[in-house]
């Protein structure tokens, strides 16, 4: 089976990549918003990915059939190196792009800067059209519903649990002051449009805590320090993340609709005080 390379798909992993590797990381996760208005499967993502790894515009330590066919994909990887999970649920012949794939380590070369340099002064023409920006696929969703579809959670109310217990976590290792200027900018977003009472919230609700014994209670601590496995180790045990997904996910997912609803100085003055991994989630959210 050969494919055809597209420049959008090109350019979407060029530029993901790079991302990734300008804010220090090596491992890449690509998810199927990135790709939202562009036609891709799972066997054409491995293919492109193929072809960018054989032509010397990346590193990446993959393995297998990259022109598998549905059936074959939980096979085509070595799973040391990617985690890869398969949901088919659009009923296409190839099944829908994986929700997730990780490389443990993906680079661009210097070839590999080069084109996307050339790509991003001039992407392609889907690209420009509008539907197939990853940006714009959660442009006209509601703040919980950015964090389900990110997160990969099956319904709102997971996604408002978790967000609480990611703003927990987070506020434990703010200064209260910086807390209240972080609320005093959400204080406006709402997180979903419903008259169902039990997520009538507005962002800063979500940020100060929905309990408000524990709010109170983390602004008489002082800012607690502790590193990126105990933070994300909260986050699967207090939040009890679902399965098909996992903690990290929901912590992108947080993150990425919190910093749309914040100015530049409020995400920077954040991230000083995230430890390394989480901090880096954070920025590349």
């Amino acid at each position: 089976m050969t494919i055809t390379i597209r420049d959008d798909i090109v350019y979407v992993l060029l530029r993901k990549i790079g991302q990734s590797n300008e804010t220090g990381q090596q491992s890449v996760d690509f998810e199927a918003t990135d790709f939202t208005g562009i036609p891709i499967t799972p066997a054409n993502f491995l293919g492109h990915l193929d072809y960018l790894n054989q032509e010397g515009y990346i590193e990446a330590e993959f393995t297998g059939n990259a022109y598998a066919t549905q059936e074959d994909v939980p096979d085509l990887v070595n799973m040391e190196e990617v985690d890869l999970r398969v949901a088919n649920t659009l009923g296409a012949a190839d099944g829908p792009l994986p929700h997730l794939i990780r490389f443990k380590k993906a680079t661009l070369t210097e070839k590999g800067k080069e084109m996307w340099s050339q790509m991003e002064s001039k992407p392609p023409q889907i690209i420009e059209e509008g539907p197939a920006v990853p940006a714009a696929a959660t442009q006209n969703l509601s703040f919980l519903e950015k964090i389900q579809l990110k997160g990969e959670l099956s319904d709102l109310y997971d996604a408002r649990d978790l967000a609480v217990i990611v703003y927990r976590t987070m506020r434990d290792l703010i200064p209260t002051d910086e807390v209240d200027r972080v609320a005093d900018e959400l204080d406006d977003a709402t997180v979903q449009p419903t008259e169902e009472k039990a997520l009538q919230y507005d962002v800063a609700q979500l940020w100060q805590d929905t309990n408000p014994l524990v709010g109170w209670l983390s602004r008489l601590r002082s800012p607690l320090h502790f590193d990126d496995d105990t933070f994300i180790f909260r986050i699967n045990q207090e939040g009890g993340v679902p399965k098909g997904t996992t903690g990290e996910r929901v912590i992108k997912a947080v993150f990425s609709a919190t910093k749309e609803e914040l100015s530049q100085e409020r995400v920077n003055a954040i991230a000083q005080f995230l430890p390394g991994q989480v901090k880096q989630m954070w920025q590349s959210a």
